[in-house]
Formats: C-alpha cells, sequence, structure tokens
C-alpha cells in the first residue's frame, strides 16, 4: 500500500476506468454510439476486454457512467426557477446549448435515433430529478403534487429540443437557441404569478 495509505487495487480500479471512459468518449466523437463495440473501447483504453468487463456490463452502462460529470455540467447551466427581472435566462440557456455543441458528436451519438435509450432515459431522469428539487426548494413553487409532472415535462421538452437541434447539425446557433426556446419554457410558471422563470 503506497501513495498516502490507497490500496495499489483501487488505484489501478481507478485508472483503468478512467480509461475507458476516456476512450469512449473520443470514439463517440467519431461515430455513432451504436457501433462502438467494447473490442473497440478496450482496444483504444489499452486494456483487454477481460478488464472492460470487469467493471462493466456493456458500452451503455460505460456510457451512462462517463457522461454522468458532463451531464451535472449541463444542468447547472440551465436558468433558475422564478421570475428574471435581470434577463438572465436567456443567457445561461445558452450557455447550456454553447456545451452541447463543444461536444455535439457525443451527444448526438448518445441521444440520436442509434444512440443509447438507456442514455438518453439517464440523462432525462437526471434532468427532472433537478427540476424537482429546485421547485421543492421554491417557496412560491407550485404545490408538491404537481412537482413530478411539471419536472417530467421541462425535462423532457429541453432534451427533445437539443437532441432534435443535435441531429439537424446545429443549425441554430447557442444564443439563436436560446432566443427560440427561452419564450416557451418561461410560460411555465411554476407559482402562476405568469412572469417566472424555467424550473431547472
Amino acid at each position: 500500500m503506497k501513495d498516502g495509505g490507497v490500496p495499489s487495487g483501487d488505484r489501478r480500479v481507478r485508472r483503468t476506468r478512467a480509461a475507458l471512459a476516456r476512450a469512449l468518449l473520443e470514439l463517440a466523437e467519431e461515430r455513432d454510439l451504436s457501433r462502438i463495440s467494447v473490442s473497440d473501447v478496450a482496444e483504444r483504453a489499452g486494456v483487454s476486454r477481460t478488464a472492460f468487463y470487469d467493471h462493466y456490463r456493456d458500452v451503455h452502462e460505460l456510457a451512462e457512467i462517463a457522461c454522468t460529470a458532463m451531464i451535472d455540467d449541463l444542468i447547472g447551466f440551465l436558468p433558475a426557477s422564478g421570475p428574471d427581472p435581470e434577463g438572465e435566462g436567456p443567457e445561461t440557456l445558452a450557455a447550456f446549448f454553447a456545451s452541447l455543441a463543444g461536444h455535439a458528436g457525443l451527444y448526438r451519438g448518445l441521444l440520436g435515433p442509434r444512440g443509447s435509450a438507456h442514455v438518453a432515459d439517464h440523462v432525462r431522469r437526471r434532468l427532472a430529478a433537478a427540476v424537482r428539487d429546485r421547485l421543492r426548494r421554491d417557496a412560491a413553487g407550485p404545490p408538491e403534487a404537481s412537482h413530478d409532472v411539471l419536472a417530467a415535462f421541462v425535462a423532457g421538452a429541453l432534451i427533445g429540443v437539443a437532441a432534435d437541434w443535435l441531429q439537424r447539425e446545429c443549425p441554430q446557433s447557442p444564443g439563436r437557441m436560446a432566443d427560440l426556446t427561452w419564450p416557451l419554457l418561461s410560460a411555465l410558471d411554476p407559482g402562476g404569478r405568469g412572469d417566472a422563470g424555467v424550473p431547472a
């Protein structure tokens, strides 16, 4: 045992998983996720197929885990709920689309028609959970019973718009996408006031 008491086996596990995650993200920029095999990932990572299966069931499970941090970053870009007197909603929504565009090949592969339904559902569930959490923290938000419905609606809408934009090779700029999307999302008034922002 070295390196501050961290068992060498744990370090090897972390290194292997990091290498597999990097390999998958690189490959997803080059081709559709459906065309990436376990052998492809293992070869790119410099490990054996056996080593891959020591950690993951299949490519889809690895994709879900590898993209968790990136998904959290995307969620962090979304506007907060409530009124938007400073007009920051469109700007933060533009940052969300810009982050997608920065990894367009990856997200297109994961969320597109030949991608992974498992990963797409994972993205939707994480986004809906973030929406729900913010609604519960918002004193002016809707009754508790409506949290799940509104959260699912917002998550589904954002993922649908993002996936369509990515599949069409991002024909509008992130800023233009924010301008088009913000009025639709801001109309979802969580407090019944008519002036609320996106509950994200």
